[in-house]
């Protein structure tokens, strides 16, 4: 076989993992767990069920929230969930977020061959590599237009079924090779209120165990899928970036290039929200904000008067607003009648935002923003923010990513002595039986949130 990128990439996902980095991907899985079970709780959650139940009414493979479904629609539907409340965790210079379309597809693999705590975890480490080396090599071009996390999602739902198959490095080729055969979706879903997003996700970690599976019943892929003349990069990324897949061979596991996200908004409203937290001053004294940032935040948050809830989400300046208002934003700072307020309608107003050419060359190393109150005194107020909470240059603490995930079950309805099992199984329990305790976890879920309403 000639030497491909992929065929140069699959040595790299077969290197060590250690005890260290398995405590990391414990992290992530309880953050992906909050998320997801608290997303299952939503409107969308529900259609989502909806959609589940339509496809399978039986099955051994546990779903988030309450039941059991076959392994395709356990895919689609918990590979679904993470990323509904927007607080789904994130690569900054590949702009995906790894864990809704990894984690439940490791998780729905190893129920279904019964692996060990360890094997899920390495393909855990894995699927997140594979996802952020692929995803990172796409360039700015294919962000513009396609949802990077699920295009470069398939890779790494393969990668990490691959890990627990125990498959050969052919097989392994062919999987990540068919798995990107199927490119991610489009952004127009932005434009609209959908939740075509979520599907991204589902059909992602779907994808990309099914393309393993048919690797281990021997069906063949392209191994030069990324950069053949007819592959991915272009046909998708004009002025891609195929040496980012293979560089940095030496370094640690990207999964500890992650960021967790603190607020319940889109990552690009991030920053801002780190400014206006710094700020010290009354907002009776504050007349007017102006935000200088990257102009990917500005493309996809720029919105003074969200319609949606998810379009609060992805508001820079409800974002902003909240936060003097307020202080550190809440879930319920994004539903209608926060949307709808007087004063924070009042106060979206009186921001506005615009591009800085500092930020957009720090851009996506750094996700940066600046922000100028102009007070009511006539003085003006600078506030600068390079690195935001969650990220590896101002990270969330250990006890902080428990107690957002914590916050989260409570939200979901999930009792206290259910929420502490499930904080032991994730970051405490160490047997080969990990696995079926957490897929325990899941449907049990469902009681409890019903005992508590």
């Amino acid at each position: 076989m000639a030497t491909t990128l992929l065929t140069e990439l699959v040595p790299l996902l077969k290197r060590p993992v250690s005890d260290e980095d398995r405590l990391r991907a414990r992290l992530h899985t309880l953050d992906w767990l909050g998320c997801a079970v608290l997303g299952a709780t939503t409107e969308t959650g529900s259609r989502l069920v909806a959609l589940q139940k339509s496809l399978s009414s039986s099955g051994h493979i546990s779903l988030t929230g309450g039941g059991k479904a076959d392994l395709q629609t356990a895919l689609l539907y918990n590979g679904a969930l993470g990323n509904i409340l927007e607080m789904d965790d994130v690569h900054r210079t590949s702009i995906l977020h790894p864990g809704p379309v990894v984690i439940p597809a490791a998780i729905a693999v190893a129920q279904h061959i019964g692996a060990t705590q360890e094997s899920l975890l390495n393909a855990v480490i894995v699927g997140y590599e594979a996802m952020i080396r692929i995803g990172r090599s796409f360039g700015p071009a294919h962000y513009q237009f396609w949802h990077n996390t699920s295009t470069a999602g398939a890779f790494g739902a393969a990668a990490a079924a691959c890990e627990l198959l125990k498959l050969n490095d052919s097989q392994w080729i062919s999987a990540l090779a068919n798995a990107g055969t199927r490119t991610g979706g489009l952004w127009q879903m932005r434009h609209e209120s959908t939740q075509s997003k979520q599907l991204h996700n589902g059909w992602a970690a779907l994808t990309g165990v099914q393309a393993a599976m048919a690797a281990q019943a021997g069906i063949e892929g392209p191994a030069s899928l990324l950069e053949g003349k007819q592959g991915l990069l272009a046909a998708t990324a004009e002025g891609g970036i195929p040496e980012a897949v293979l560089s940095e061979a030496d370094a640690p596991w990207l999964l500890w290039h992650c960021s967790f996200k603190p607020w319940p908004a889109c990552r690009h409203t991030h920053p801002a929200i780190d400014a206006a937290l710094r700020v010290d001053i009354p907002a009776a004294e504050i007349e007017s904000v102006t935000l200088e940032t990257y102009d990917d935040a500005l493309r996809f948050c720029d919105n003074p008067n969200p319609q949606t809830e998810l379009q609060a989400k992805f508001s820079l300046q409800h974002a902003i607003a909240v936060t003097l208002l307020r202080g550190e934003p809440a879930l319920e700072d994004f539903n209608a009648d926060s949307r709808n307020h007087p004063q924070l309608v009042e106060w979206r107003d009186r921001i506005s935002v615009r591009s800085s050419r500092v930020r957009q060359l720090a851009y996506p190393n750094a996700y940066g923003a600046t922000l100028t109150l102009s007070l009511t005194n006539g003085q003006r107020k600078v506030i600068e923010v390079d690195d935001v909470l969650g990220d590896p240059g101002n990270p969330m603490s250990t006890g902080q990513i428990i107690a957002k995930a914590s916050s989260l079950f409570k939200a979901a309805g999930v009792s206290l002595n259910h929420q502490q099992d499930l904080m032991s199984v994730l970051t405490e329990q160490d047997d080969a039986l990990w696995i079926d305790a957490l897929a325990d976890a899941l449907p049990s879920l469902a009681a409890t949130q019903e005992a508590v309403q």
